[in-house]
């Protein structure tokens, strides 16, 4: 049986948001049945952090980037495999769980083949087309208990998708799936993204939006706290809260800009050639400042890049930090993506930090699974 996902979002709020202390109970004397999960495509291990704050056991990551390795062992105390998916085969997973646990296998597979900035393209083309096919492969060799998938919205589009919703079908799965709006689940961050949740024991469903739009957590709520910086100056006590150096230019750029405006706000000097071209219209939210009264856009790759979207700190002349990077993303304050002694790169913690799945995702996902787990013993 497939549910297809809720199509409206609450606009009130319709329950309090769950508790993120460890673990659910189900009651007095009863103990949480242990749910064991898999991480594939684990990234810095931001859907397998959330996991665990719902309560499961995250056994192992797989990931090909070896620099995910620190974040992932350090934040999750789980094993990482530097590999490729392609190479692993469901014994190779089914290892990776201990006996008698029910099992969860996640898949969050590189977004980039089906990312809306590809609209149009041959999506065949990309060398990661085939992953959530791997994937695919992966669960019909395993039959976990439970499957869970996050992805860009236009993947639900794609004959990819429709052939892996029908193989779980086959396989005895029962199917809820969404684009959910980060926001409305605390994220300070206005991120849509497609998530699946699926179970072999009967209907399971993806929990509803919780927080109305009046009540999403905003960027200066997330922010606050923080030690001021200026361009190019890093905190001494977080080397990640580390601000991007700015050129002239850009220095007067964000200086004449507007929290939530646009290049339009800057006198005529500033404009950039492009800007001055009728597409250049288009293009209203690059070397834009934060609104600090709504949740930030999305965050992506290149958040520490003033040009590259609307990533201007909100209050200071400067681009925001991968720590405020992070926090948006959803990670703890003391989230750690690098060893403490090794240099800040912009460009890797902008891969860790903007392509990782936000802890929020896991922990709902995470919770409904211990729910519907504890429910069925």
């Amino acid at each position: 049986m497939i549910r297809y996902g809720h199509k409206s979002t609450p606009r009130a709020r319709r329950s309090a948001p769950p508790s993120r202390q460890r673990g659910v109970t189900g009651g007095k004397g009863h103990t949480p049945p242990k749910v064991e999960a898999v991480d594939l495509f684990c990234g810095a291990g931001g859907l397998s952090f959330g996991l665990m704050q719902a309560g499961i056991e995250v056994r192992a990551g797989v990931d090909v980037d070896p620099v995910c390795r620190y974040p992932f062992e350090t934040n999750l105390g789980a094993a990482f495999h530097e590999t490729s998916i392609r190479n692993l085969r469901g014994a190779d997973i089914e290892s990776m769980w201990s006996e008698n646990s029910t099992h969860l296998l996640a898949g969050c597979a590189p977004c980039q083949p089906f990312s809306s900035q590809r609209r149009g393209a041959d999506t065949k083309s990309h060398p990661s087309w085939d992953l959530l096919l791997e994937f695919n492969r992966l669960v019909q060799e395993t039959l976990p208990e439970y499957v869970t998938m996050e992805n860009v919205a236009p993947l639900r589009k794609q004959d990819v998708f429709r052939q892996f919703l029908r193989d779980l079908t086959q396989a005895g799965y029962h199917i809820d799936f969404d684009v959910l709006k980060a926001e409305r689940f605390g994220l300070p961050q206005r991120r849509r993204r497609l998530v699946l949740i699926a179970s072999r024991g009967g209907p399971i469903t993806l929990p509803e939006a919780w927080l109305a739009q009046e009540d999403e957590v905003t960027v200066g709520q997330a922010l606050a706290g923080l030690p001021p910086l200026r361009a190019g100056e890093a905190s001494p006590d977080d080397p990640l809260h580390r601000a991007q150096r700015l050129s002239p230019i850009n220095a007067a750029r964000i200086r004449a800009s507007k929290p939530g405006g646009t290049w339009q706000d800057w006198p005529a000097e500033l404009r950039a050639p492009c800007h001055n071209r009728p597409s250049g219209r288009s293009f209203q939210s690059f070397y834009g400042v934060m609104n600090p009264a709504e949740p930030s856009p999305t965050i992506t790759t290149e958040f520490f890049n003033y040009g590259s979207g609307r990533f201007g700190h909100p209050y200071q002349p400067r681009t925001i930090t991968p720590r405020e990077a992070a926090i948006l993303q959803g990670f703890p304050r003391n989230y750690s993506f690098i060893p403490p002694t090794d240099p800040v790169h912009f460009k890797t913690l902008g891969r860790m930090i903007g392509n990782a799945v936000p802890p929020t995702f896991g922990f709902l996902v995470g919770r409904r699974i211990i729910e519907d787990a504890s429910n069925s013993d």
